[in-house]
């Protein structure tokens, strides 16, 4: 089979198995992304696979297959080189770098949100304490630029507005942000006791107390409620799914704020799935809800919260 549509059904086989790497990988970001319309969910997919296969080069099974730091930074390497060269030829004979590669080329992102997330991937196989400028540089690559490109697949096809698309951008950033200072809290144990990850400046996790929690929540609900912000005005293929993985974390960060700081190290703070379920049938038909503000008596925000 050539032409036209011969890549047609290869670009359907891609994504198709990009579909399977969500729906296996993810209860959360894939039950949101089934508020999205059809070819929002899709876009949505193709980034979630490649976001995954990278985080699983980094600790997953590539480690767990014997692989050492040297051989996962080799592959996590060609990975990126290959995702580069498919961003720009509009193929790859790997078919979740293919799929994403598409995305990537109908939205409108490149190696200006390829290379920061590569970047921040290749950190941590070197599991050393961060500084403030290295964790906005981390957490930037890691999690903002992935919001930002769930941004392109959200305003696909909308005009250019740069007050309207500042605003969103500020706000897929914030809510990037939240969701990966979240993760941090919720992976102490497994971050800190077996891959020796430090991410909190100033913060030893080995004695994590309430006040350095709260301080660290503080932090990502101003995050979450900056994010709420911009929530409303977003289109209506992707609002409710972005309102429902909104009020998801918010329910992570009030149950961390419930959970002893001494707790996170043995256990991972989770919401079950039917409470899940409640979230998103609640988000699918309401605002956003906001995160508490921090009181005047609380601790500022980490310095290095973006603006």
């Amino acid at each position: 089979m050539t032409g036209a549509t011969g890549l047609a059904l290869y670009d359907r086989a891609a994504h198709l198995g990009s579909a399977q790497v969500i729906t296996h990988y993810s209860t959360s970001f894939g039950l949101a992304s089934r508020l999205c319309s059809r070819p929002v969910r899709d876009h949505l997919a193709d980034v979630y696979a490649l976001v995954r296969i990278a985080d699983e080069i980094v600790d997953g099974p590539a480690e767990e297959a014997g692989l050492g730091p040297d051989e996962r930074r080799a592959m996590l390497d060609a990975l990126e080189v290959e995702t580069e060269q498919a961003i720009a030829r509009g193929y790859s004979s790997n078919l979740v770098v293919h799929a994403f590669a598409r995305t990537a080329r109908t939205t409108g992102f490149g190696r200006e949100l390829t290379r920061p997330f590569f970047a921040s991937m290749r950190r941590d196989l070197d599991p050393v304490d961060f500084d403030e400028a290295e964790l906005r540089e981390y957490i930037h690559g890691s999690a903002e630029v992935v919001g930002l490109m769930c941004l392109r697949a959200f305003s696909e096809g909308l005009p250019v507005d740069d007050e309207r698309d500042a605003r969103w951008q500020r706000g897929a950033r914030h809510l990037g942000a939240a969701f990966q200072k979240v993760n941090f809290l919720r992976d102490l144990a497994d971050d800190y006791g077996s891959l020796g990850r430090r991410y909190f400046p100033g913060v030893d996790p080995a004695h994590l107390d309430e006040a350095d929690k709260l301080r660290l929540l503080d932090d990502l609900d101003r995050d979450l409620a900056i994010a709420a912000e911009v929530i409303p005005e977003l289109p209506s293929g992707c609002r409710r799914a972005v309102a429902a993985a909104h009020a998801l974390f918010s329910a992570l960060s009030a149950r961390l704020r419930r959970t002893p700081a001494r707790e996170l190290l043995v256990a991972r703070v989770r919401v079950s799935t039917p409470r899940k379920l409640l979230l998103l049938a609640a988000a699918a038909g309401t605002r956003p809800r906001r995160a508490p503000a921090a009181s005047a008596s609380q601790p500022a925000p980490l310095p290095g919260a973006p603006a």
